[in-house]
């Protein structure tokens, strides 16, 4: 990692790789739990649901959040929020059996997560210089891959068989309490390299903050760049939120035109590959992007790179069944295509300087937004369509948004400098005297 990065920017990435990965202990399994302890199907659904509900609320209201109240402050007092809810959850709810309560206190815990994560985002965004923003955003997505893609998935697979799944879920505490600790070491060490370094809460009245609140949203109607951008923003991850939900029917059942090529085993493996592949390319996009420009990046690697991917998941497997090498190369040229994704976390606050919270609010609601969409697509589609209509709707609708970053002009290192360089002296030239010439 760049050593231009400040010591306290440094433990924080360490910081969200391990809250990430107490975070994602339960992902994996937590559904399966809802329905061993007497719950329906319907019911571990409804919990994500409200999850999910809760969670992009929060995304939404995290970067105005922590641009006003300190972005380190609110990490950790996001990071304690969870690891108390989490002990409720586990000590009360789910013994409980009650679903009520069950919603309620996973509901809650879940608007700590983006909180926690998104308010690094601000951070970033206030400390790294714009020229080196999106190799810092690429640190930051490796990390966050790193604990919830790959420790926080694998981690649980082990501790289950051993420990047990209620065990396993007690177990995510230590880890995210240890990134939380960080968090604590980050600010100590941002106060004593330079007082100055900890921004300081905006000091604003009641109303005002209200007003900076809504503008996470209301800068999607003033700024109709930042609306484009957002569009892009929905249609970067469908692939990644969508799969999960298709690609188990698809790969590993004969259900909705499925090929039943692979177990479920080795379906999880490959989506793990995927994941690990993006800890390197994150990083490696982050540089390109900042050197050679954010939006060309998105556009012909994000965007034409996941539409390929994602046809390629749905037709590998018919031409050559259950080959595990050629399935790789599939994941592996989706986690190339969703991580070329990683200067939007850049672009946004680029494109409105003078509101970098809002504009990160902006980007983290259609994240938001996101998770509901790509799921939502393959419920409608599926029954009517299968799997092949869905990932046709998915590669059409990122063409679509290849087309809509033509309209979004950042300023972006690797080409507005270049550009200003040859404005410059093409000004020089035509302001030679004739006879110097």
């Amino acid at each position: 990692m760049s050593s231009r990065f400040s010591r306290s920017l440094l433990v924080g990435y360490f910081a969200i790789a391990l809250f990430m990965t107490g975070d994602g202990f339960e992902l994996t399994f937590l559904s399966v739990y809802l329905v061993d302890h007497g719950h329906s199907a319907v019911d571990a659904s409804l919990a994500f649901t409200v999850y999910g509900l809760v969670a992009a609320l929060a995304a939404w209201s995290s970067g105005v959040i922590a641009e006003m109240f300190g972005a380190r402050r609110v990490m950790i007092l996001a990071g304690v929020a969870w690891l108390v809810l989490q002990v409720v959850f586990l000590a009360v709810a789910l013994p409980s059996g009650s679903m009520p309560l069950i919603l309620a206190v996973y509901g809650v815990r879940a608007a700590a997560y983006p909180l926690f994560i998104y308010s690094f985002i601000v951070l970033i965004a206030q400390k790294v210089d714009r020229a080196r923003l999106a190799t810092a955003m690429g640190w930051y997505w490796a990390a966050y891959s790193f604990g919830i893609g790959v420790f926080g998935t694998l981690l649980p697979s082990w501790l289950i068989p051993s420990v047990g799944e209620t065990a396993t879920l007690w177990l995510a505490l230590p880890w995210v309490a240890a990134g939380v600790a960080l968090c604590v070491v980050s600010a100590l060490m941002a106060r004593h390299d330079s007082p100055a370094e900890e921004t300081r809460p905006l000091t604003i009245s009641s109303g005002s903050r209200w007003r900076e609140l809504a503008r996470g949203a209301t800068i999607l109607v003033e700024n109709r760049q930042i609306a484009i951008l957002a569009v892009v923003r929905v249609i970067c991850n469908l692939s990644l939120f969508g799969f999960p939900v298709i690609m188990p029917l698809y790969l590993t059942t004969s259900q909705y035109d499925g090929v039943a090529v692979l177990s479920l085993s080795q379906w999880m493996q490959l989506w793990g590959l995927m994941f690990g592949i993006t800890i390197i390319t994150n990083v490696v996009w982050g540089r390109l992007g900042d050197r050679f420009g954010w939006m060309r990046q998105m556009r012909w690697y994000g965007c034409f790179g996941c539409a390929v991917a994602t046809l390629g998941f749905f037709y590998l497997p018919q031409w050559t069944g259950g080959n595990m090498l050629a399935m790789s190369a599939a994941a592996a040229l989706l986690a190339i295509g969703v991580s070329a994704f990683v200067p939007m976390g850049a672009a946004f606050p680029a494109l409105a300087p003078e509101h970098t919270g809002a504009a990160i609010s902006a980007q983290n609601l259609a994240a938001g937004v996101c998770t509901f969409i790509a799921p939502a697509i393959a419920t409608v589609l599926l029954p009517v369509v299968g799997v092949g209509g869905i990932c046709w709707t998915y590669a059409c609708l990122y063409v679509i948004g290849a087309g809509l970053t033509l309209l979004v002009h950042p300023p972006q290192p690797g080409v507005t400098d270049r550009r200003v360089q040859r404005e410059r002296s093409a000004a020089a030239r035509v302001t030679v005297p004739a006879a110097q010439r």
